[in-house]
C-alpha cells in the first residue's frame, strides 16, 4: 500500500472514531445530563393538610413530595435516608406522596416512608422534591425545599434545625418559602 492510501486511510478511521463519539456523547447529554434551572419558586402551605388518620396530636410528622420522573430527586434521596436514619426513632414520623403521572417509572419509595393516597391542599405546590412538616400539635410549620441550591446534603439543608427546634419545643413557623433550587413542577400546567 502506498503511503497516501495509508494516510486516506488512517484519516477516513479518525473521521468514523470523531463521528461515533461525537453521537455518543450527544446520546449521552440527552439522556442522563440535565441543565440546572434557576428559577426561583414560592412554596405556600395555605390549604395543605394532613389526611384526618394521622391529623392532630401526635409525633412529629415529615411529608416528602416527590416525583419519580425528576431529576432532581436523584440528589435528595441520600440526604432523605439520613433524616430517617436520624430522626425516626426521635418522634418523627415520615410520610411520602408521589406525583402521579402516566410516563413516571415505577420507582418503589425509600424504607421508612408511609405512602399517602392524597394530601389536601397538594395540588397547589409548584415544585418537587420538596417537604411539608408538622409539629406534635398537628399544625404545619414548614412547606418548601430540603435546601437551596442544585444538591441537598446535611450541610446546606433546613429541615435539620426545622427538626431539632421542634424537638427541643422551640416553636417554627415557616409555611412560605421562597427558593432556588433543582425543581420540577408538581402540577402540570
Amino acid at each position: 500500500m502506498t503511503p497516501r492510501r495509508k494516510f486516506v486511510l488512517a484519516l477516513l478511521v479518525l473521521g468514523l472514531w470523531a463521528a461515533g463519539f461525537w453521537l455518543a456523547r450527544g446520546w449521552y447529554q440527552d439522556s442522563y445530563l440535565r441543565t440546572f434551572d434557576t428559577r426561583t419558586v414560592l412554596f405556600n402551605g395555605d390549604g395543605l393538610a394532613l389526611p384526618q388518620k394521622i391529623a392532630g396530636a401526635g409525633p412529629i410528622r415529615l411529608v416528602h413530595f416527590w416525583d419519580p420522573a425528576c431529576p432532581c430527586n436523584v440528589g435528595n434521596q441520600q440526604h432523605l435516608a439520613e433524616l430517617i436514619e436520624r430522626y425516626a426513632g426521635r418522634g418523627v414520623a415520615f410520610y411520602s406522596l408521589r406525583k402521579a403521572a402516566e410516563d413516571a417509572p415505577d420507582i418503589a419509595p425509600l424504607p421508612g416512608l408511609q405512602p399517602l393516597a392524597r394530601l389536601e391542599g397538594a395540588d397547589g405546590l409548584p415544585a418537587s422534591p420538596a417537604v411539608a412538616i408538622w409539629d406534635t400539635t398537628g399544625r404545619l410549620i414548614y412547606v418548601g425545599p430540603y435546601s437551596e441550591g442544585a444538591v441537598c446534603t446535611s450541610s446546606n439543608s433546613f429541615i435539620e434545625p426545622i427538626l431539632e427546634s421542634l424537638l427541643q419545643g422551640r416553636p417554627v413557623s415557616a409555611t412560605h418559602s421562597l427558593a432556588s433550587g433543582c425543581f420540577c413542577d408538581w402540577t402540570d400546567r
